[in-house]
């Protein structure tokens, strides 16, 4: 897994005869940021890490290192169930001299992972070989295969194709595609060999794969290139999907000039006392992460998305307040897909103005037992100050006000200006799922009051949620005053600034210098030092001597100025639980990345800037090919829960960009 010199790239570029596009050539820095080799061992083997883009709901591997053959693995298809391989060799190349029928033997040269791509050469004495992997668009995954002759010759060509053996699965050959099909789901797959004119194929099937082959021998000139596509697009459902064709030839331009947009902004990123070029391959894998995490609109998902991660069979599907983090972090690089994640959540807002959990391909699957954390004004406001798109805010204000006025309706137990986290069904489970903190310390002794109809709340009230709600009002304020609604402007601003004095006056503990949840029923504090009560300070809702205390508890090596910093729970917490405690102990990266910008919004550069170094510097792997994790050791900087996990590599892409300081 060397990565290729630039010299080699842009003599393979030109061997290939890829176009070169301006400001957007091959960078080895930025070759296999990701490990993308593996094999599965079972159809739902997810152990290593899976090539996905532009949408598509099939993902691929490189072959593991060793494995001499052609081709690639896969297809993983994410939209089967939970999602599962139903193939284990894509592209396989049969090659034979035509006049002897002898097979060539063809020796591996290079195989990498690029943004956008995969790349695999081979060679023999006479011949050179070129696959490249790429997506056309979310339906449409190809394979270009690129032959370049030394002497004159002709060539028998074949490809084949390798499926998990299942009574599931059924493969038919329909003139010269293959067409697999499932009896659990009327998704379709076909393969099919794009000669551009160079001749018909014919399908030949087995109980293991299929195997397409030209009709007649490609004719390969001396010192020249021929090139043909293997394409294999998955319908999710033909009763309703209609795929346009694709142009083979153009779709590989098409991909650069994409990739190259994504790129464009990659040297913006770095961080005091991080080197540039590390700081650069970290952003890159953070959005190749949420990249490869991207789901197209396909059945009750009308808006294309970002699922938290497509390594953990759970996560097939859109939450809401990771929609807000993944949009805020996209804003930067690709604000088309960030407005759809925000719009595919508020596809599903419900007449009293909330937003669910979490939306499926399914729509029975959604869960309406709660909602989550309220950061979609300060995601859609990410969009706006990256793109300027006015009418992106103008589509979108109603339904955020919609949104934030639901919280008060619906999670002010005690009608004081302050909410909590509740649930539609009354129980707790549903309650803790709202906060996003699903076992927080602070949440073991909560009870559930009932407010009306479908509307329960705990019985109290959080720092966290009333920071973000404090914030929504003043980013509606901004957001009003760029559609010149002049009245909404100052009436949020009223409304923030009572709300400031409260949280100042009811959730701040002086004894203690720090932040806490506060109970209904005589007020006592809930004690417990956890992340959230840094978001008062991120939302700009504390006052200058508040932060300064809280500072000194964020600052404490004995409460969150760990290894890796800002864990969930404070070290010193007798409930502390660094590996397998979850939301007690682990450090999260939105968390953490709150925490960075709390500090900075409140002057304390240094301190932030030496934590957010550490949060780079001190994650295993993160500099090297690992990738991102759901959660951190705050002890040891290791990894855990789900890989690339789209709300860290959100976290680390803004941490670099320098993207949230919030207005006082």
């Amino acid at each position: 897994m060397h990565a290729l010199k630039k010299t080699s790239l842009f003599a393979f570029a030109v061997l290939l005869g890829a176009a070169r596009i301006a400001g957007a050539q091959d960078d080895a820095r930025y070759y296999d940021v990701l490990d993308l080799h593996g094999a599965p061992a079972s159809p739902d083997d997810r152990s290593f890490n899976i090539f996905f883009d532009a949408g598509a709901w099939q993902g691929y591997s490189l072959p593991p290192v060793g494995d001499r053959a052609t081709g690639f693995i896969g297809p993983f298809v994410h939209s089967l169930g939970d999602g599962q391989w139903v193939g284990t060799r894509f592209a396989q190349l049969v090659l034979s001299d035509a006049a002897t029928h002898q097979a060539i033997a063809l020796a591996p040269v290079e195989s990498h992972a690029a943004p956008g791509y995969l790349v695999r050469r081979f060679s023999t004495p006479r011949l050179k070989v070129s696959q490249i992997f790429f997506f056309a668009n979310s339906w449409h995954a190809l394979a270009q295969v690129t032959l370049t002759a030394s002497q004159a010759q002709d060539v028998d060509l074949g490809v084949e194709g390798r499926i998990f053996s299942s009574p599931s699965t059924r493969l038919a050959a329909n003139g010269g595609e293959v067409v697999q099909t499932f009896t659990k789901a009327p998704s379709v797959l076909t393969t099919s060999l794009q000669t551009g004119g160079l001749g018909a194929s014919h399908v030949t099937l087995s109980a293991v794969g299929y195997r397409i082959d030209l009709d007649k021998p490609l004719h390969l000139a001396a010192n020249q290139s021929v090139t043909v596509y293997i394409d294999q697009t998955l319908v999710y459902d033909p009763r309703t999907d209609k795929p346009a064709a694709v142009d083979d030839t153009t779709a590989w331009q098409h991909n650069r000039e994409r990739w190259a947009g994504y790129l464009h902004g990659v040297s913006n990123s770095h961080l005091a006392g991080v080197p540039e070029e590390t700081a650069q391959r970290i952003a890159v894998k953070a959005m190749i992460t949420l990249l490869g995490n991207w789901r197209a609109a396909r059945g009750d998902l009308h808006h294309d998305g970002v699922i938290p991660s497509y390594s953990n069979p759970d996560f097939n599907g859109f939450w809401a307040w990771d929609s807000w983090k993944h949009a805020a972090a996209l804003a930067t690089f690709a604000p088309d897909l960030a407005r759809d994640q925000i719009r595919a959540m508020f596809d599903y807002q419900a007449a009293d103005g909330m937003v669910p959990d979490c939306i499926y391909l399914d729509k029975s699957n959604d869960n309406w037992r709660d909602s989550k954390p309220p950061l979609a004004t300060w995601a859609t406001l990410a969009v706006y100050r990256a793109t300027g798109d006015k009418a992106f805010l103008g589509e979108m204000y109603d339904k955020l006000v919609r949104y934030h006025r639901w919280w008060f309706a619906k999670r002010d137990h005690a009608h004081d200006g302050l909410a909590e986290f509740g649930a539609t069904d009354g129980t707790a489970i549903a309650a803790k799922w709202e906060s996003g903190m699903d076992n927080a310390v602070r949440f073991d002794d909560i009870r559930m009051l009932k407010n009306g109809e479908g509307a329960w709340s705990m019985d109290q009230e959080s720092a966290d949620l009333n920071a973000y709600l404090y914030r929504e009002k003043l980013d509606l304020a901004e957001i009003a005053q760029v559609l010149g609604k002049t009245d909404d402007h100052a009436h949020w601003l009223q409304q923030a600034a009572a709300m400031k004095q409260l949280i100042q006056t009811r959730l701040f503990d002086p004894a203690h210098g720090y932040f806490f949840d506060r109970k209904l029923d005589g007020g006592a504090f809930v004690r417990v030092y956890g992340s959230d009560g840094w978001a008062p300070l991120w939302a700009g809702a504390a006052s200058a001597e508040q932060a300064k205390a809280v500072m000194q508890v964020m600052t404490d090596p004995q409460k969150f100025a760990t290894f890796l910093p800002f864990p969930t729970l404070a070290r010193d917490d007798t409930h502390f639980s660094p590996i397998k405690g979850y939301w007690r102990g682990p450090v999260w990266l939105d968390q953490a990345y709150f925490g960075v910008v709390a500090l900075r919004n409140y002057g304390y550069a240094s301190q932030a800037d030496a934590m957010a170094r550490d949060l780079l510097m001190h994650a295993k792997g993160l500099s090297e090919q690992a990738p991102t994790y759901e959660n951190y050791d705050p002890l040891t900087g290791q990894g855990y829960q789900s890989r690339n996990f789209s709300w860290a590599a959100a976290s680390y892409l803004m941490l670099l960009q320098g993207q949230g300081a919030t207005k006082q």
